[in-house]
């Protein structure tokens, strides 16, 4: 059952701006040092904030185009309200960030495209909640949108049941946590003041010697908060995960989202 699907013109739209998303995220290694991009490196969050505007264009057209019902809409706003609630909880203190292991098993209940919808709404909605809005939304966005949307693409449910699938899920919110805070160091690390650390960017530099600055500033700065979200999202996978996919499951069959709304005429 899927509450979303990516028909044509929702996925060119979501493979455009998952295009644009990783230019704007690695940049830093693919300008040479004598671009103009590397001499204007300032500027670059306000452009690469333009990525907003695509990404709803992305989430509605996922929207219309899957004729999105009321039962799944009513769902898209529950799942997006409570991640959005989940976030400030710990307030990302030594990683502690439940909505992530929330984010990936809606994902693999209701499916890429409801994932990549529910993770970029719920960034939208947290960040308005936490007043956090500013040039790194976008990125933060996009990031969820492909979190959660890629705990939709593991293999189908039917495959794989029970503590199989749990651990899976658990392998796949440590990986993707990982990879999601070193997702998020690329929006910041270019715009590091150069002369505060030896381990900032430097558009002169070529390729390898920034990917070892890049590196550097991962290990320095946010190793241990990457640790920390990897280590919750299993640990919340694993003790709640039973509970949560089962509760997902029964309202997703209950709701029947394929199954068209219709009205009888009233007697008489």
């Amino acid at each position: 059952m899927r509450a979303v699907r990516l028909g044509p013109r929702s996925l060119a739209a979501l493979v455009l701006v998952s295009a644009v998303g990783a230019v704007a995220f690695l940049w830093p290694f693919l300008a040479p040092p004598t671009s103009q991009l590397s001499a204007h490196a300032q500027d670059a969050p306000w452009l690469f904030a333009g990525l907003l505007v695509l990404l709803v264009a992305v989430v509605a057209a996922t929207i219309s185009e899957s004729d999105l019902g009321p039962k799944a809409v009513a769902m898209l706003g529950v799942l997006a309200a409570t991640g959005a609630a989940l976030r400030p909880v710990g307030a990302g203190t030594a990683g502690i960030e439940p909505m992530f292991f929330l984010m990936v098993l809606s994902g693999r209940v209701l499916g890429p495209g409801f994932g990549f919808a529910l993770g970029s709404i719920t960034m939208f909605a947290s960040a308005l909640l936490t007043g956090g809005v500013g040039p790194w939304l976008p990125f933060q966005m996009l990031s969820m949108g492909w979190f959660t949307m890629g705990a939709g693409c593991l293999p189908a449910p039917v495959r794989l049941r029970g503590r199989a699938e749990l651990l899976l899920l658990a392998l796949y919110g440590f990986l993707a946590a990982l990879a999601y805070g070193t997702v998020m160091n690329l929006a910041g690390w270019p715009f590091l003041d150069r002369s505060a650390s030896g381990i900032s960017f430097d558009p002169h530099a070529e390729v390898p010697a920034n990917l070892a600055r890049f590196v550097a500033y991962c290990l320095a700065t946010s190793l241990g908060w990457d640790l920390g979200r990897a280590v919750c999202t299993v640990v919340l996978t694993l003790a709640l995960g039973p509970a949560v996919l089962r509760a997902l499951r029964r309202a997703t069959r209950r709701a029947a989202f394929e199954t068209a709304v219709t009205f009888d005429a009233p007697p008489g």
